[in-house]
């Protein structure tokens, strides 16, 4: 059993739905997961002892978010080359944030990043019965690749 971080940051709730669905996931697979804001994160040793890294960040014109580009520069000092990880997101229309958070983790990190990519959800699917399975089965990948 390996132990999962699950950090986002949620401006409406949608991306915070997102993230307990994925840890819901995370143990199906077998795995135990925490779920914690980034702004509860203030310094690198937070991120020390966990196997896996999955972070989460809304589009907010066209971008991610003040507070998770501050986090991905802590993030950054906590070493997490050669980690498990996963991004996801949620927007209304556009949809970068996923894909540049996944990006930064891959390419900046050096983390072991989950084949499906980065999942990205409209706002309006979240809450429903295909969001959720959607982020469920996000947690699932991600957990088995620990198997």
């Amino acid at each position: 059993m390996k132990k999962i971080l699950v950090a986002y940051v949620s401006r409406t709730g949608n991306t915070e739905k997102m993230a307990e669905f994925i840890a819901e996931g995370l143990r199906f697979s077998g795995n135990t997961a925490d779920v914690k804001k980034v702004a509860d994160i203030k310094d690198e040793k937070v991120l020390a002892g966990f196997d896996g890294y999955i972070f989460g960040c809304p589009t907010y014109h066209k971008d991610i978010t003040a507070g998770m580009k501050t986090f991905l520069f802590i993030a950054e000092k906590a070493n997490l080359v050669g980690k498990m990880g996963g991004a996801f997101g949620s927007s209304t229309h556009s949809g970068e944030s996923a894909q540049m958070v996944y990006d930064t983790m891959q390419h900046v990190f050096k983390m072991d990043m989950v084949n499906l990519g980065a999942l990205n959800l409209k706002e309006q699917t979240v809450k429903s019965p295909d969001g959720q399975r959607a982020c469920q089965d996000y947690g699932k990948a991600v957990g088995k690749m620990f198997k």
